[in-house]
């Protein structure tokens, strides 16, 4: 096959599949390495990088690495975590002992990446070492057995924060997460129903008995009125500061969307975007992936302002009827210095009948909202709770259970304080 930029013959993938290579298979495993380590990487992106080797020197270094590149990192904050998994995943021997002998190039290791860098080179050894595993059992069947965790583990588990999680636990996390549910108390609308011990007569079934009686008869019936969870609306921060977080948040955000109706999710950094279809999708890397390719500012700077002057403009009328709650995940730190910000969340508390804001940087002892983020927002909503691990996804669980008072008392204390 003639390369279209220098004319000079590259070797097939298909043909080097017959004569014994395992190219397609090795780039198929390496995906789901990436996947493994926390990359949004679906079938698409593996065909896609397939494509991409088709159309280079496949010999050379710096093109096999960059047609990679290309077709399976889409977000600035997935490079560093792709450049360590490439040069660990095609110099492992173990894997390359699979690989195609005369086709692959040689790949050299990067220099030793800073303390910095630890937790992303662990879930990288972790990822790569499931992946081995996986390649040893298809060398020689074992026998597996499935041991759940321990009361002890999953403990630890639970109170574990996101950010040091390594890749296993981080599905077991994402596991835990989609048995979530959020019990929102449910509220009285204006619809009724018939119930034979409702306290409202019902005038009009009384007169449709009467008429198929004869009119002899006037049997009294009675309706009772209906009650339902209230819509939830999550608007999420997915700037870089919240990037670890927000990632593991969208798998709670999928539980919670698949689970009850009238569930609306919005994610923002710089703009604001509506991905609530996507995720009413059942798989979540079918829902992931459309929301990879729809959202744009992953891992940058945060508007709130704009964000939230956004929402209020053009979705408050359509979502937040009929008594919604709102849950604002975000750490409070706006680039524009909170410009604008008090005035959008004083609109937004008086059009919900509760503000929740989650915020991973309560996890810290001693922490005081002193950005000016924090400071415009604090005084307009109800609750203040942290999110950072499973423990704090269950009590926010709980709290949405039971009846509430309009303002938290925590809350109080945090404005006086300011």
């Amino acid at each position: 096959m003639p390369n279209p930029a220098t004319g000079r013959n590259l070797p097939d993938l298909a043909a080097t599949r017959e004569t014994g290579g395992r190219l397609v298979e090795n780039v198929m495993h390496f995906g789901r390495v990436l996947r493994k380590a926390g990359l949004p990487i679906g079938p698409g992106q593996v065909l896609k990088s397939i494509e991409a080797l088709r159309a280079i020197e496949i010999t050379d270094r710096d093109q096999f690495y960059w047609a990679l590149h290309a077709a399976l990192v889409n977000r600035r904050d997935q490079r560093e975590l792709f450049d360590q998994a490439f040069h660990v995943f095609w110099r492992n021997p173990r894997i390359l002992d699979r690989m195609m002998s005369l086709v692959l190039p040689d790949m050299e290791a990067p220099d030793a990446p800073g303390q910095e860098q630890d937790q992303l080179i662990r879930r990288v050894a972790d990822a790569l070492s499931a992946a081995e595993g996986a390649v040893r059992r298809e060398e020689k069947p074992e026998v597996e057995v499935h041991a759940e965790m321990t009361w002890s583990d999953e403990e630890v588990l639970r109170g574990m924060d996101f950010e040091a999680m390594s890749a296993e636990e981080m599905e077991l996390a994402k596991r835990a997460m989609a048995r979530m549910r959020l019990p929102i108390a449910e509220r009285p609308i204006r619809r009724f129903r018939s119930n034979p011990a409702g306290r409202r007569a019902d005038l009009r079934a009384t007169l449709r008995a009467q008429l198929r009686s004869g009119g002899d008869l006037m049997p009294l019936k009675r309706k009772k009125r209906l009650r339902r969870p209230p819509p939830l609306v999550i608007l999420c921060d997915i700037s870089g500061s919240m990037a670890q977080y927000s990632r593991m948040l969208l798998h709670f955000m999928h539980a919670l969307t698949n689970d009850r109706d009238r569930v609306h999710t919005f994610l923002f950094g710089t703009r604001l975007t509506n991905v609530t279809r996507y995720l009413r999708q059942k798989d979540i890397d079918a829902a992931l992936e459309q929301i990879s390719e729809v959202v744009e500012d992953w891992s940058g700077g945060t508007r709130l302002g704009a964000c939230l002057r956004d929402f209020n403009q053009h979705w408050s009328r359509r979502v937040l009827g009929q008594g919604a709650v709102v849950l604002l995940i975000t750490d409070g730190l706006d680039r524009d210095g909170g410009e604008g910000l008090s005035r959008e969340m004083e609109r937004l508390h008086k059009s919900c009948r509760r503000l929740i804001w989650l915020n991973p940087l309560l996890r810290f002892e001693g922490f005081e909202p002193r950005s000016l983020g924090a400071r415009a927002m604090m005084p307009h909503v109800d609750e203040f709770r942290p999110a950072h691990n499973l423990n704090s996804l269950a009590d926010l669980a709980s709290v949405l259970s039971r009846p509430h008072a309009r303002r938290q008392e925590g809350v109080s204390e945090w404005l006086k304080m300011l």
